[in-house]
């Protein structure tokens, strides 16, 4: 959703974004900062009570013109709009849902967007406060690397598309929490944290999920030492996980021995970790300038070339991470003060467009500039001009001239893009 509201300005997009982050930060987030894994659908005994209406419901808890409001915008129908499972009758229960732009909702209503939004708001925040007196679901409070790692990629990705710097707060405590307390000696990491106690060998999904989420991370505050971690996970999980074939097993070598090791390239209910592990890779190889990263990507991609052409849908993420090794791919290197008025300027600039074949790294100023050029050598010539923020964007490492210009840097990546 957040990536939709860049791509296509839709306000509905990023408000939907902004309220499933709040869901999982008000019911969802541990004390700790990381995430729980679910809610159940059922609650006594029943599946979906906790969440459904019926129009004698909203009647009694709102006064005529709110339950008149409410029953419009969200499609509350006396005979309901829940069909029993078995015999198919409509049950009298109704799911809230909106199906439009609230443009045209409120044109509808007769009345402005501004009149229309503070009415919207106040009936969904009366509805959420009856709601939340019912008997909840249960709450499953596993904690797993893989799944937090897919929502710290998420809040990451929000922060910077919405311009919400807490967003990158909630990550932050995940990873960190990830980080610090579900972790082996050797560097590696383990699957499930419950009541204080940590288990279960890590898989590939758990490597390449936080992987991904670190890089997401990184993009967004600039922090080196989530560049660092993500290598570090990548190279662990090579080392235990690679097959013969340039493909990833789901296993690591010093895990439980299974009577046959499975490796799997195709997505499913979650992307496949293959193909991710296959997109941090290429990620990785552009931030860092380390060519053997995208080659060893290229692995899985040929590893698994004949299955993908037998059956393309089932693997949408693979399919993702060729476009990027095929397509425009670049890389921006902004140098400067990110905190200065100029710094936040480009930044806006940067993050203004949806152009996911790009990666992003900061190069500060003085004895900060360290740790970047370490890890990414070929930023070391590229500081700021004249005390300024200034962007370089570069394909494969051969870049344009340097601007403090945001517009221009704009316009850059949009003739990069094509």
């Amino acid at each position: 959703y957040s990536e939709a509201y860049q791509a296509t300005g839709r306000q509905r997009y990023a408000d939907t974004a902004r309220r499933i982050i709040d869901y999982v930060k008000r019911d969802l987030t541990a004390p700790d900062g990381a995430f729980y894994s679910a809610e159940d659908a059922d609650s006594e005994g029943e599946e979906g009570k906790f969440y459904v209406w019926t129009k004698a419901e909203v009647e009694q808890l709102l006064n005529k013109d709110d339950a008149e409001f409410a029953e419009r915008v969200f499609h509350i129908e006396a005979a309901g709009n829940v069909h029993d499972e078995a015999t198919g009758q409509l049950t009298g229960a109704n799911v809230l849902y909106v199906d439009e732009d609230k443009s045209e909702t409120a044109r509808s209503l007769g009345l402005g967007e501004a009149e229309f939004d503070r009415r919207f708001e106040s009936v969904r925040k009366k509805l959420l406060a009856a709601r939340d007196k019912r008997i909840r679901p249960f709450l499953d409070d596993k904690i797993l690397a893989d799944w937090n790692g897919m929502m710290i990629a998420a809040l990451a990705t929000a922060a910077r598309a919405l311009h919400e710097p807490a967003y990158a707060e909630d990550a932050r405590r995940a990873a960190d929490f990830i980080l610090h307390t579900m972790r082996t000696r050797d560097g590696g990491l383990l699957h499930r944290f419950r009541d204080g106690q940590v288990g279960i060998e890590g898989q590939l999904d758990d490597y390449a999920f936080l992987s991904w989420g670190l890089i997401e991370l990184y993009e967004t505050d600039f922090n080196v030492r989530d560049l660092q971690a993500a290598l570090d996970l990548n190279a662990h999980m090579l080392e235990h996980f690679g097959a013969e074939s340039g493909g990833l097993y789901s296993t690591s070598d010093d895990a439980e021995k299974l009577p046959v090791r499975p490796i799997d390239p195709a997505d499913g209910a979650l992307p496949s970790g293959n193909a991710i592990a296959m997109m941090n890779m290429l990620r990785l190889s552009l931030l860092t300038g380390d060519a053997t990263l995208e080659a060893r990507a290229a692995k899985i991609a040929h590893a698994f070339a004949g299955e993908i052409n037998g059956m393309p849908s089932a693997f949408c993420a693979m399919l993702s991470a060729l476009d990027f090794a095929e397509g425009t791919g670049f890389e921006v290197v902004l140098a400067g003060d990110r905190d200065s008025a100029d710094g936040q300027a480009m930044l806006k600039a940067v993050r203004s467009r949806f152009l996911p074949d790009k990666v992003v790294l900061w190069r500060p100023e003085g004895k900060d500039a360290g740790a970047v050029v370490k890890l990414a050598p070929f930023t070391a010539e590229q500081k700021a001009i004249d005390g300024k923020a200034t962007a370089y964007v570069c394909r494969n490492f051969q870049c344009n001239l340097p601007t403090t210009d945001p517009k221009r840097v704009l316009a850059l990546l949009e003739e990069s893009a094509k």
